[in-house]
This record gives structure tokens, sequence and C-alpha cells, in this order.
């Protein structure tokens, strides 16, 4: 038989649940760089939030593209992946394109994550931009990082 003690009391586990859910800024935090993850790597994997291959460019817009651009969707000078950013606090997260002013990429976000009637949607944000709904994946990525704060 195995005997663990010690000489500390043991935890409660209400009062760390109180303490957890009084200081719900580290799981904000996680959630935003979790998600900031995510959308950047949809800029290397050229998919929307729900897994479905960005629509190519248009012949005409790939005839116009500068040659001083990066070549790839989304990517003409890196503008947009560049203005990625999130921001927490003590009750929510914040995350988009553009929050410094001096970024071009919140300019240009709106158009892809809706589409335009003559640009198909390149979503980077939302499963539904319309409904305003994640994907499921990362609505379980969050939902894990919520169990993992308040539950430990």
């Amino acid at each position: 038989m195995i005997r663990i003690s010690s000489t500390q009391p043991s935890p409660n586990p209400l009062e760390q649940l109180l303490k957890r859910l009084a200081d719900v800024r580290p799981a904000m935090e996680a959630i935003g760089a979790e998600m900031e993850s995510r959308v950047a790597n949809r800029f290397e994997t050229r998919t929307d939030p729900s897994g479905s291959s960005w629509a190519p460019w248009a012949p005409s817009t790939a005839a116009a593209y500068p040659k001083n651009g990066r070549g790839q969707l989304l990517e003409r000078h890196g503008d947009m992946l560049s203005s990625l950013s999130w921001q927490a606090d003590s009750t929510s997260v914040l995350i988009g394109f553009g929050a410094a002013a001096s970024h071009k990429g919140d300019v240009y976000a709106i158009y892809h994550e809706f589409g335009t009637a003559h640009m198909p949607r390149r979503g980077l944000l939302t499963a539904d931009p319309d409904a305003g709904t994640l994907a499921p994946d990362d609505v379980a990525a969050i939902d894990q990082l919520l169990r993992d704060h308040f539950l430990g």
C-alpha cells in the first residue's frame, strides 16, 4: 500500500475555483494567443476557419498583381497579417486586424472576411461572418482553454 501525506493543508477546491473565477484574464490571454495562432496558420494553409480552401485569384487580379508583392493570396505586402492582434482584459478578448491605426490590414480584412460583389470570401476569423459564429474547431479549442482555466 502506498500512502501520501503532507504537512500542508489540502487546497479547498471551491476556494481554488473562486480564485479562478475572480481572475479570468489568464484565460482571455490564452484564448487571444490561440486564436492569433489559428488565424496566422490560415494564411499558410490558405483555408478558412471551416477548412475550405480559399478561392484563387481571378485572372484579372493575377494580371494586375504588383511585381514587388509577395505573390500569394492575402499577402500582397504582408500588411494584413502583420496587423493581426488581440487584446485581453479581465472579462473578454478582442481579436482582429488593424488594432494599430498605422496598419493597412484593417482596410482589407473586412473585405476578405465577408467577400464583396466582385471578390469571393476568404474567411479568417469566423465560420459564418453574417452570424458571427466561430468554426467548431475554434469553439472546441476555446472550450478546452476555459476548462483548463476553471478546472485546473
